[in-house]
């Protein structure tokens, strides 16, 4: 059997997809002021949409995976942070 994260590691990883979350959320919004919403001008923000879609599962998935290996010390805010504890680009 694989080891799995540590809580700490499950820290890092939440404040590291959030951040790219959030990256990718500005992104998107750059693109969709800059560009048409339709055709093949929309294909790129569509994709960061996509993108975004994928971390957000992943982040749901981990979070639950946290819950089932630390019960003890799981929190919302770990794989959720608030805006102030989140790295950045």
């Amino acid at each position: 059997m694989k080891p799995r994260l540590t809580f700490e590691e499950h820290v890092e990883m939440g404040r590291a997809l959030a951040s790219v979350r959030d990256e990718l959320l500005r992104r998107n919004v750059q693109l969709a002021n800059a560009y048409p919403q339709s055709g093949p001008p929309a294909v790129p923000a569509k994709k960061l949409d996509q993108a975004m879609r994928a971390v957000e599962a992943a982040r749901t998935e981990l979070e639950n995976a946290l819950y089932r290996e630390h019960p003890d010390t799981a929190e919302t805010t770990v794989y959720y942070p608030h805006s102030g504890d989140r790295g950045g680009f």
